[in-house]
This record gives structure tokens, sequence and C-alpha cells, in this order.
């Protein structure tokens, strides 16, 4: 909004009228920054010949499919709670790496508590790396040192997702409260003693929680890897689709839904438990009389109430599920280290970049790949936004209908973006349409709520003076509501257009378009130059667009 200001008035000289500030040089940038990508992703729509026309063409494959798809054909029970406790396995395993690694990483990376700017930036690009290398590259490469298992789906999805659960680990050390870090420290406490008794109380529930979505994410991940050779439910997936078994392939999809939603249900569960537990721990603090020249003796341990016997329990069975996770994942320490000696060598193979003659065709599919993201953007933010704004609260007209597409939004969140792609190839054909249509729905899961989350976030204060003049709810929702959730829907599609871009290149797989079959096809032929280019490439895109991100929400800040 821009500021009003007064022109100034002499002494006894009428009142000038208010004006409205000229508009910065920057924000007019930024502007037609957005309006140049709305015009990119409408463009790539018509570009990508993605029309009712077409959708409506393609109900006859759609009836077809739906005819090959039932009866759902699900596995024996036996078969099935081993494929369904192999896949938990290795995501915990997975989660749980990306945890080990994010934390030292995260302390490194907050402006707070790292040493010097050297180690800041140098966890910064580590994060960013991490985000930008796809996970199906990082499978690759260690399928040539470790072949064949569940280790080398551990390290990929472990070493990528500390690209975000270490950005966010950063981010929540940043914004913790400075009072009890500089009261440790000015009892002599060590550093490490100032991290873990100042620091890591405050962010621990957000660590969990940040832990927990990661984990959900990794589920949905696990699906693609199985693609390149990932065992679990995946695997199982991939070689059904391949058979064109889709009554096999849709009954395990449908596994992977129910399971996705169950995660989504309990982590939210813990991360509220893990909420209300903070609060009451600060009110109970913050409540204890204090009486001067009274003598008082004090427990040098917290007695063991019921809520610390059951924090205990819990930590106890989180130790259980991780080393069960270990067990049921077959990892092997010696397979590790033994294989550990080729990664040089392995590394070497990827090393120079190569073309393979091949650069044209690599950058045309590289700009189809930015077009099924730009398209898919533009088509979720059109289903994404009125759906996340009846799932909040204080714009749903009733608290039932905010439940119900929050309902709809976990469900589509449990969908993973590869099956759908799958689903959108068999009904519309090979080709960019089908990636374009699947990130579009795909994105009804993240982006809805993030909408739906910034909305509720608002300041409730504009809504209700709104409300006081007489306003109806849908002038509430357009001038009191939305304006103050503007800025957050930038940073939301931009961050959904960076997601886009790189599920677009995997998307390619299957054949959805994008530089993603070139991708798989280098990596069969043994051409791994051609998949470091390609990585490079997918790097750069990425990056440039989280450049522009920043600027952005810095701007409109």
């Amino acid at each position: 909004m821009m500021p009003i200001t007064r022109a100034p008035a002499g002494e006894g000289a009428p009142a000038q009228p208010r004006t409205l500030a000229a508009p910065r040089p920057t924000s007019a940038l930024a502007f037609l920054a957005i309006a140049a990508l709305l015009g990119l992703g409408c463009w790539a729509v018509l570009d990508l010949r993605i029309n009712i026309a077409t959708l409506i063409d393609s109900g006859r494959n759609a009836a077809e499919f739906a005819g090959r798809m039932f009866p759902l054909d699900f596995p024996g029970t036996g078969e099935l709670l081993r494929l369904t406790g192999q896949t938990l396995a290795i995501v915990v395993c997975a989660t749980l790496l990306s945890v080990l690694l994010s934390v030292p990483i995260a302390v490194l990376a907050a402006s707070n508590t790292t040493p010097n700017r050297t180690s800041r930036y140098t966890s910064r690009g580590l994060i960013v790396v991490a985000r930008a290398v796809p996970d199906v590259v990082l499978a690759i490469i260690f399928f040539r040192v470790f072949g064949l298992g569940a280790l080398t789906g551990v390290l990929a999805m472990g070493l990528h997702s500390v690209g975000m659960v270490g950005k966010l680990y950063a981010d929540a050390i940043e914004q913790i409260d400075e009072g009890p870090r500089q009261a440790v420290r000015a009892g002599g406490a060590s550093r490490l003693q100032e991290l873990t008794s100042g620091v890591l109380p405050q962010v621990l529930p957000a660590f969990v929680a940040h832990a927990l979505h990661r984990f959900d994410i990794n589920l949905r991940i696990s699906v693609v890897l199985g693609f390149v050779g990932v065992n679990g439910l995946g695997h199982e997936i991939a070689t059904a689709f391949r058979q064109l078994d889709y009554q096999r392939g849709m009954a395990l999809a449908l596994v992977v839904l129910v399971l996705c939603i169950v995660i989504e249900l309990l982590s939210g569960a813990i991360r509220r438990a893990l909420l209300r537990s903070t609060d009451r721990g600060r009110r109970s603090v913050s409540s204890v009389p204090s009486q001067r020249g009274a003598r008082s003796e004090q427990r040098l341990s917290p007695r063991w109430t019921f809520q610390r016997i059951r924090r205990a329990g819990y930590l106890v069975l989180t130790g259980l599920v991780v080393l069960a996770s270990i067990w049921g994942a077959e990892l092997s320490v010696g397979q590790f280290f033994g294989a550990l000696g080729d990664l040089g060598s392995t590394l070497g193979l990827f090393w120079p970049p190569e073309t393979g003659g091949m650069l044209p065709t690599l950058l045309a599919d590289l700009w189809v790949t930015v077009k099924i993201a730009l398209a898919g953007t533009l088509i979720g933010a059109v289903l994404a936004l009125p759906i996340g704004a009846l799932a909040a609260r204080n714009v749903a007209p009733r608290a039932s209908v905010a439940k119900v597409f929050r309902t709809i939004v976990v469900t589509v969140r449990g969908l993973p973006e590869l099956v759908l792609a799958i689903v959108f190839v068999v009904i519309t054909g090979l080709g960019p349409v089908a990636g374009a249509c699947a990130l579009g729905v795909g994105a009804i899961g993240l982006l809805g709520k993030l909408v739906a989350d910034s909305l509720e976030e608002v300041d409730p204060g504009k809504e209700q003076a709104v409300r006081a003049t007489g306003a109806s709810a849908w002038q509430v929702f357009c001038s009191a509501t939305v304006p103050q959730a503007a800025p957050a829907f930038v940073g939301h599609l931009l961050y959904q257009l960076d997601v886009n871009i790189r599920s677009a290149t995997l998307l390619g797989i299957v054949g959805a378009g994008g530089i993603g079959f070139q991708l798989l096809n280098a990596s069969r032929v043994l051409e791994f130059g051609v998949v470091t280019t390609v990585m490079l490439l997918v790097f750069g895109t990425v990056l440039v667009v989280e450049l522009l991100a920043l600027w952005l929400r810095s701007v409109l800040r």
C-alpha cells in the first residue's frame, strides 16, 4: 500500500489535500515482474494447447482408463504389510539422516549462531545445492556406488531433504528469543552449553514439526525413487505401470494415499500437542510465586509428573521406531564403508559435464520443462486459491465447509505427482499436457494449504473494523483479508513455481514431457556427463527463480 503524504502549508493557509506518494521504482519493477510471470503462465497454457476442448476429447480415454483400473487388485495381506513396512523404514531412516545433518548446518547458517560469515555463506550454499539437485540424480549416483537396495534411497532422500529441513531449521533458530541465551551466556556457559540450554529448548517443537512435515514429503518421494530402483511400494507401483497393470498400480497408489493422510493427521496432532505442552510449561514457570527473604529449597531436576512420564515414553517409543526402521530397511554398515572407496571414481564418471552432441535438444527440453512448470503453477493457482480460501476458518461461511475443503487439500497432498502424471499420460497421451495437468492438480495440496494458513494468520482486528461498518462477508474478504495476505500469496506462488520446475524434471521420467526424459535416457545409456549437464541446467533455472523470489519478498514486505 502506498503511503499518503500531506503537502506542507504555511500558517493560516488553507489545508492542502492529501496525495498518494509516488511509487518507488523497485515496487514498480516488482509488479512488472509479477505481471510478466502471469503473462508467461497464460502464454505457456496456450502454447501447450491446454484447453477445455483437449480435456473433453480425452474423456473417452478417461473412461477406458477407469474401466481398466477397476476392480483394484491389492496384493496379499502379508505382502502388503511387508512393502508398507519396508517403505516406512526407508522413509524414517532418510528423514532421520536429514535431521542429523541439518541441525549442525542450520546452526552454522543462522545469523545469530554462526561463528563467522564464511561459515554462514558456506552452509547456506550447501542448503541451496541440496535443494536444487534432484533426488533422482542422487539416486543414480548412489546406485553406481552402493548398488540396488534401501541404502541408495536413504542417502538420496536424506541428502536432498537437507535443502528443506536445513533452511527451516536455520529460520527457526533466527527467530528465537535471545533472552534465555544471553542469561545462559552470562552464567559463564560454554558455546555448546549455550546452544543446548538457551537455543535448543526454544526450537525443539519447530524442529519436530518440520521433521514430521519432511517425513510426509519423503513418503511421496519414495514413489518417484521406485521408478529408478528403490525398493518398497514405489518400486512395485513402477513395475505394475510398466506392465500396464493399472489395477495393481492404482491399488498400491491408494495405499500410499492412505498412508500419507494418516501421517498428515498424526503429525498435526503431535505438533498441536507439542505447542500445548510448551505453552503449559511457560505458564507454569511464570506462575511460580517468589517470596523475598524466604528460604526455598528447589529440586535440581523436575518431578516425575504425568507429563514428564508421557514425554519420556514418547522418547523411548521414538527410539524403538528408529531402531526398528534401521532393521527393517536392512541397512548395512559394511556395505556403506565397503563401497565408499568407489565414491571418488564414480563421481569422476559425472565430470566433466558433456552434452552428447545434443545441446540444442537439451535447451529445448529445458524450455519445455519451464513451460510445464509455468502452466502447472497457473492452473494450480486457479484451482488452489478458491479451495484454500474456503479451507480457512475465518473465510469459510461455516466451520463444516472449512473442514470439507481442508480434507480435499490433505487428500490431494497425499497423491504422488508421479501417479497423477501417469494417469494424465494415459488420458491425454504422452507430452507436456499431462505434466502440466498433473502439476496443476497436485498444487492444490501444497498451495491450497499455504493459502489457507496465510488467510488464517491475518490480523483479525482489521477484519472486525471493516465488519463493524456494516460490510458484508465478501466485502470484508476483499478489503481486509486479501490485502493482508497478498504479499504472502506472491511468495507462495513463486515457491510453487520453484517446486514445479524440479517436479516437472522428474515427471519426464514417465513421458510427461520436458528434460526429465533426457535425464533418464542418459543414465540408462551410461552417459553420466549428460546427466551432470541436465542437473546444472535445472540448478541454474531453480536458482534464478529463488533469487527472483527473494527480491520480490524484500520489495513487497
